[in-house]
């Protein structure tokens, strides 16, 4: 079966957004590669890019959530736009309210999560960092 592997593009403030993330799934980054570590004759990198992620990975199940930072002559990425939601189906209702809990630090609730175990679970909203989750579990 095909893997699903979120990408996101930061204004800077990927190795933030993704230390902030390992706090809350847990796991070690598989990748962390800077602009500098690529950078050669055929491909100069500004000092203002230098320490930037070109790449970053964090194992999330079977899964990874990846990133860059987008560098100074691309411009900016629009941070506020609507990047598409990342939906996380929890393996149980703890593991969802946890992963709610941490993700929501200074977050924009868009529906928040039913503490009630015997309704359904299902939260929605936008991260500090601006991007768009949604925490769901159901029984089998």
């Amino acid at each position: 079966m095909a893997q699903i592997n979120p990408h996101i593009n930061f204004n800077g403030n990927a190795e933030e957004a993704f230390t902030f993330y390992k706090s809350v799934f847990g796991g070690d980054f598989t990748k962390l590669i800077r602009f500098k570590d690529i950078a050669n004759e055929h491909f100069q990198v500004s000092e203002t890019d230098a320490n930037k992620i070109m790449h970053i990975a964090l194992p999330i199940g079977q899964s990874f959530l990846m990133a860059n930072d987008v560098p100074e002559f691309m411009g900016k990425t629009n941070e506020n736009e609507n990047r598409s939601k990342i939906f996380i189906n929890a393996d149980s209702y703890e593991e969802a309210v946890k992963l709610y809990k941490g993700l929501t630090v200074d977050a924009q609730i868009e529906v928040p999560i039913s503490e009630d175990p015997l309704e359904p679970c299902y939260g929605m909203f936008r991260d500090k960092y601006g991007l768009e989750w949604i925490i769901n579990f159901e029984e089998n």
